[in-house]
């Protein structure tokens, strides 16, 4: 028996998700000073709330103060005063459903003009062609900076629970730190956390474990994977499906399943593998192979834009639908499907050839978008990806300096 997209989702730790759509994680790169989450922020949510979504999941917020992806990235740490994530909370409880906290570490993909740590697996930079300056040069982490991130991830989550939030989810997708471990491409270590895929898993399990243990048994807890990297001999759905099976007995709620990273970005519709073309529901082929399989519940995301596409996804057997650049562009496009309409508008299309630049002003539109929403005004998704992405470049400058002058301020050195 297939579900509705407005039926209610019961979870195992007893959360229930209203129902099956959810906004999934988009980086909004809107971190106000100190890194905390502002009014803007809380905005943006408190009208995606309002939307009819069952689900918000936040863009990653950071769990060490030094590693960003973003200059204008968001952090959780030990010493973040609680209130301003409170406020964001409520914001995105305040239409009746639930918001989890998107919790990461970028690992190598970090700008080469962040101040901080560049940390890897190995020492394997981020290679973009005649863009890989535009990432530092990675480190491989020691056995004791994999165990102090391992508790960060647990302190991060612990703080979003006593903030309000619903869950967390642990993002290791996109080609991020846990993305770079479980990368056989990337992670070249010889020691526990290299090798065969159980060791490459471990740093991913480990922060499973320590998250749950951090929280209450009602709090939810998710995971973000790539159903695919979309890179020749890189992680993969066989991959996926194992690593699905040994998180199952951890007391995860939810995996959801995306694909790419920077490298290879096709979780924006772009991937440099032919096997994943720019369509709706472009991971739909690999989750229907996971799903038969899956032990947990799974949430699709990847160019879902109209509700017969996302009922396909729900009758494929994944429990929830995730949507992101469609909800910058129609923050309230849940309750358009509810009474039987579709979003008139959808973003203007990045055509150039540059893949990697492509995908910077993809993203650069998005967020435009979301800023616009964030202050109350309506998204204009003609907006030429060039213009986006000259307004997005100033604004990270801006942002940049400001992240400078509190690190060095802030004593989060660690």
């Amino acid at each position: 028996m297939t579900s509705e997209l407005f039926s209610p989702l019961s979870l195992r730790s007893g959360q229930v998700l209203n129902n099956r759509i959810a906004k999934a994680a988009m980086e909004e790169n809107m971190a106000a000073g100190g890194q905390l989450p502002d009014k803007e922020l809380s905005g943006l949510y408190r009208r995606w709330a309002a939307g009819g979504t069952g689900l918000l999941i936040t863009g990653n917020v950071m769990v060490h103060a030094e590693a960003l992806t973003g200059p204008a990235g968001v952090v959780l740490d030990a010493a973040a005063p609680l209130e301003p994530f409170a406020e964001w909370a409520r914001a995105g409880k305040s239409g009746g459903g639930s918001i989890w906290m998107q919790i990461n570490h970028p690992g190598r993909q970090i700008g080469s003009d962040m101040p901080g740590v560049v940390w890897g697996p190995s020492a394997v930079a981020v290679d973009l062609g005649r863009h890989s300056s535009r990432f530092g040069r990675p480190v491989a982490m020691t056995p004791e900076q994999i165990r102090a991130t391992v508790t960060r991830y647990a302190v991060t989550a612990r703080r979003a629970e006593e903030a309000g939030f619903d869950g967390v989810e642990v993002h290791a997708a996109h080609g991020y730190l846990l993305s770079q471990f479980l990368s056989p491409l990337v992670n070249k270590r010889t020691d526990q956390w290299g090798g065969s895929l159980e060791n490459r898993a471990r740093m991913l399990l480990d922060i499973v474990r320590a998250v749950r243990a951090a929280v209450s048994p009602s709090f939810a807890v998710a995971v973000k994977l790539n159903s695919a990297d979309f890179q020749r001999g890189g992680f993969d759905a066989d991959d996926a499906r194992q690593v699905i099976e040994m998180l199952a007995p951890l007391g995860v709620d939810l995996v959801e399943l995306s694909g790419g990273s920077y490298e290879s970005p096709a979780m924006s519709g772009r991937p440099a593998d032919d096997r994943t073309q720019a369509r709706e529901a472009y991971f739909l082929d690999l989750a229907k192979d996971l799903v038969g399989t899956s032990p947990l519940p799974l949430m699709l995301t990847g160019g879902i834009t109209r509700r017969e596409t996302a009922q396909r996804v729900l009758d494929s057997g994944v429990a929830v639908i995730g949507m992101g650049t469609a909800l910058a562009v129609t923050p309230d496009l849940p309750e358009l499907w509810r009474t039987g309409r579709e979003a008139d508008r959808q973003l203007r299309p990045v055509t150039w050839s540059d893949k990697a630049l492509a995908s910077a002003a993809g993203m650069a539109q998005v967020r435009h978008q979301m800023r616009r929403i964030a202050r109350g005004s309506r998204p204009t998704p003609n907006t030429h990806p060039a213009i986006a992405l000259l307004a997005e470049q100033l604004k990270q400058r801006g942002a940049l300096r400001r992240y400078r002058t509190w690190l060095n301020t802030a004593g989060r050195a660690a």
